[in-house]
């Protein structure tokens, strides 16, 4: 097959018998002009369009000059999904970007949340080949009973991403275009502060986050872990051993115990170490940012009460998911009990699952992973929804700049919005894995800067910085996967 054989058939084309090409410029239809009517019917539908000039050149020369500056806008109404595959990045542990083909030539990119499997997508690839991509929220909903809760909702919602992207090229619009248009411009990220037990090494980290990098709201951890090994600070501790991590544990460990089960007390001592922690950040970054606290450890909430009561003169944008999520009453307690604002909702898949916090009010703000809970347009109307019960929306985001990019065009579109997470402040190549479509830099000064034009996510991977950071589990690179073309299960969730 030839170069130029070889591109007609990922486009989803055939050669035409008439057409002249290098070797046979002179070369003269085979059974009149059908086969060249064919074609060019084909490639107008493929999204190329052919100028009268180009009708006689050589096949290769056509195809150069046809896709120079090919526009994605194609026939939406005849697009099929043809293929499913995915690299795994280095990102946070090992985080899968997956990418879903047409039969017009036209790709979509979604991301398997943080660390989870990419089997959760995978496994849809059969209940989704042949359908149109450009039908979201019918595509949507035929595949979100395969989803749940945390990493569980990873594989619908990668698919959900990859989708808007295949429909904004198809129109040639931006996804927040696709979402019902635009509130801002750009989006404001929150960062991490750096981690440093030497106070002037942790103040010149800061400054260099603050002025450097320009991030203007950030969080930080207030985790019962620095008492590891500080006498009188916990009750309890020792009966969970040396470990207090709250993650990578086995099922009988603290890391996998739920907050009201673990008999951890912090004592007054406890306490006042770790409101000095977030005094001395304070100290550092003043009165004017947003700080944001995060992972206290698997203790109880009257503990937590006692916690945030000991931290509100420093006026805290917010406490986050001080108690698992599903715990609505107990959200409701601490949030009555404390004046700085209370937040959670990273492990929550579906606007029905965030309902119950919204309707009692048991947050102040509602705190989604896109990546979650269930993609773009579910995560709009779980802002929208809380927005209604005068509710903000801050939104998690640990991903790759996929995920990231999905998140700024759901950020732009939605009202109610304050800020997103960027958890790779620090990796140098991170923004790296992608190019933007039309020329813009992806963050500037604490700023992700919103596709004012570019279709889709305004993203193309850079294929060359990825692959010297895949995760070395798995170094296969958009591979075949066949295996996972076959359905096999009857799905339909009645009778």
């Amino acid at each position: 097959m030839t170069p130029a054989q070889r591109l007609l058939a990922g486009l989803g084309l055939r050669e035409p018998d008439c057409l002249p090409t290098n070797e046979n410029p002179s070369a003269v239809p085979a059974a009149g002009e059908n086969s060249r009517r064919n074609f060019f019917k084909q490639s107008t539908l493929g999204g190329i369009a052919l100028g009268a000039a180009t009708i006689f050149s050589p096949i290769e020369e056509l195809i150069a000059q046809s896709t120079q500056k090919v526009s994605r806008y194609s026939a939406p109404a005849d697009l099929k999904i043809t293929d499913m595959r995915y690299c795994l990045t280095a990102v946070m542990g090992g985080t899968a970007i997956i990418r879903i083909d047409t039969n017009q030539g036209i790709y979509g990119l979604g991301e398997v949340r943080d660390a989870s499997d990419v089997r959760y997508a995978l496994m849809l690839k059969s209940r989704i080949l042949g359908m149109n991509p450009c039908n979201v929220e019918m595509v949507f909903k035929s595949l979100k009973q395969f989803g749940g809760q945390a990493r569980q909702g990873g594989g619908v919602c990668a698919v959900e991403m990859a989708l808007w992207d295949i429909c904004g090229k198809a129109y040639n619009v931006p996804a927040w275009q696709l979402l019902g248009g635009r509130y801002r411009d750009k989006i404001r990220i929150y960062a991490d502060t750096p981690e440093s037990s030497d106070l002037a090494e942790f103040k010149k980290r800061v400054n260099y986050r603050m002025f450097d990098q320009g991030y203007t709201w950030l969080k930080m951890d207030v985790s019962i872990g620095i008492l590891k090994g500080v006498p009188g600070t916990l009750v309890n501790s020792d009966f969970w051993g040396k470990e207090l991590a709250q993650w990578n544990g086995d099922y009988m460990s603290y890391a996998n115990t739920m907050h009201p089960f673990t008999g951890i007390q912090v004592t007054e001592k406890g306490l006042d170490l770790l409101a000095q922690r977030v005094a001395d950040v304070r100290a550092v970054i003043g009165d004017q940012v947003p700080l944001s606290t995060d992972h206290y450890g698997h203790f109880d909430m009257n503990n937590m009460i006692r916690l945030g009561k000991k931290l509100e003169k420093y006026r805290l944008a917010w406490l986050e998911d001080m108690v698992p999520w599903q715990y609505t009453e107990q959200h409701k307690t601490i949030s009555q009990a404390l004046e700085t604002p209370t937040l959670t909702g990273e492990d929550i898949y579906l606007l029905q699952n965030f309902k119950p916090l919204i309707d009692q009010h048991a947050v102040d703000i509602v705190h989604p992973d896109l990546a979650t809970s269930g993609g773009l347009l579910e995560t709009k109307r779980i802002g929208d929804y809380a927005e209604e019960n005068g509710i903000a929306m801050a939104m998690h985001q640990a991903g790759t700049p996929v995920s990231f990019m999905a998140n700024v065009h759901c950020a732009a579109a939605t009202q109610n919005f304050l800020a997103l997470e960027h958890h790779s402040v620090d990796l140098p190549w991170w923004e790296s894995l992608v190019k933007t479509t039309d020329g813009r830099q992806l963050i500037t000064k604490g700023y992700a800067n919103v596709p004012l034009t570019a279709p889709g996510l305004g993203i193309e991977l850079n294929e060359e910085v990825l692959k010297q950071h895949l995760d070395p589990r798995d170094k296969s690179y958009f591979a075949p996967t066949k295996e996972w073309d076959e359905k096999r299960s009857h799905d339909r969730t009645w009778s």
